[in-house]
């Protein structure tokens, strides 16, 4: 269970805040279209997931050579009420990486995912 205290450290960082709102705004999404989101390199991106996934914030899952990352479905209802709230308070502060990844060329096709 993530406590309060986890879940703000997790968010102080700023990279590590618009992947977690980005990710929580469209679902899931893989390590390349959040560079392209974001506009920074894969290590970047991926330590930053690696840290959010460590934290239980995030879950990954691969799909061919593409990894995805979602939301922990286990995380308690006031964490994704706070950040409902919180995406839908800061449309303008994410406003470039959402255009950025709805502009982005060859984004990978996610096969459905069964139960």
């Amino acid at each position: 269970m993530i406590t309060p205290s986890q879940l703000f450290k997790s968010l102080a960082d700023e990279t590590r805040a618009r992947a977690t709102l980005l990710i929580a705004s469209q679902g899931e999404l893989c390590v390349c279209e959040l560079m392209c989101a974001m506009d920074e390199s894969q290590p970047k991106i991926s330590r930053h997931l690696a840290q959010l996934r460590s934290n239980g914030l995030l879950l990954d899952r691969r799909q061919g050579q593409w990894v995805y990352y979602r939301l922990n479905p286990q995380l308690p209802t006031w964490v994704n009420d706070m950040l409902d709230v919180i995406v839908l308070a800061n449309t303008e502060w994410l406003r470039i990486n959402a255009a950025r990844l709805q502009n982005m060329d060859g984004r990978p096709v996610r096969e459905s995912v069964c139960c």
